[in-house]
């Protein structure tokens, strides 16, 4: 049995790409997209056009709101080859300003709705910064669900938790790459690979708290550098994950056996986590990995959203 077909008997999969062209082949539920995924497929050539038409139907528009009427195009297209939801991300320069992010959202969700697409087929992503899950949780409470990205840290993960966030995305290859950039030449690829990964532990770590308490937020781990980190999550509640390695999981046929358990969870011993604006603020800092890697996952976002909209300013 390929391995593809075996860890979908576990966990929803998603695919982690702006090529939608490539979607129906792996047959994922659901779709993610992000400002690098999008800047990456509209230089493609066979995307360059959507990108044009795009430009061209909106001259005169602000940029921003043709920047957004573009992803929710690509998000379209995506709903087109796949069963279930995409993920749509607001602008990361929005990340600090909980009323912004807020109004962002709805206006995603209102361009998806006169696209003729169900609410309930559309993630928003934003940022776990604590701006961004006040602003998660204002829109739960409208009814337009969140997908809480560039999470690195348990409290990220608990905050969401309280703020009745749909999903989150811990992300499992940038923990890797910190821990492993920190080791330096000390770094056991081996010893540290599968169950042992810190990524893979993080995602544990929230995945049996979440389970344990009843905490109905979907887990979902993203950025994955190898098949490994992948297989290690099996049984995760969602796992989105790129092309190049859908594609390494389909063509392998070894055994691939559940790795969480949200029954095994729920008999652990675990004490309640809560966390308030000055909690919060303290873990975050105190964990250096996850305090840098969000804002360097906010920089990186920020600079391909204006490479993004260079682009489109030259169409």
């Amino acid at each position: 049995m390929m391995q593809l077909h075996a860890l979908k008997q576990y966990t929803t999969v998603v695919a982690d790409t702006g090529d939608f062209k490539q979607l129906a082949q792996f047959q994922p539920q659901d779709a993610t997209t992000n400002p690098s995924l999008i800047l990456k497929a509209v230089q493609k050539p066979e995307y360059a056009p959507l990108l044009k038409d795009t430009v061209a139907q909106y001259r005169g528009q602000p940029l921003d709101e043709v920047v957004d009427r573009l992803l929710v195009r690509f998000g379209c297209e995506i709903l087109a080859t796949i069963p279930g939801r995409v993920s749509t991300e607001v602008d990361a320069r929005l990340s600090f300003d909980e009323s912004a992010t807020f109004t962002r959202a709805e206006r995603i969700i209102e361009l998806y709705q006169a696209a003729g697409v169900p609410t309930d087929r559309v993630l928003i992503k934003i940022a776990a910064t604590w701006e961004g899950i006040r602003a998660a949780e204002r829109l739960e409470r409208r009814g337009i669900h969140c997908n809480l990205t560039l999470l690195f840290s348990f409290c990220q993960a608990v905050a969401c938790g309280q703020a009745k966030v749909q999903l989150i995305s811990p992300f499992v290859g940038r923990i890797y790459d910190w821990y492993k950039a920190k080791a330096g030449n000390a770094w056991d690829d081996a010893a540290m690979a599968g169950a042992q990964d810190p990524g893979v532990q993080s995602v544990r770590r929230i995945f049996e708290h979440y389970k344990h308490f009843g905490i109905t937020t979907e887990v979902m781990g993203a950025s994955f550098r190898n098949v490994g980190q992948i297989t290690a999550l099996a049984g995760c509640d969602l796992l989105t994950i790129s092309p190049d390695l859908l594609a390494q999981l389909a063509a392998n046929d070894a055994p691939l056996p559940r790795a969480l358990d949200a029954q095994a969870a729920k008999a652990l011993t675990l004490e309640p986590v809560q966390y308030d604006e000055a909690a919060f603020r303290l873990a975050l800092n105190q964990d250096a990995m996850a305090t840098e890697k969000l804002a360097e996952g906010i920089r990186a976002f920020i600079a391909d959203a204006e490479k993004l909209e260079t682009l489109m300013q030259a169409a």
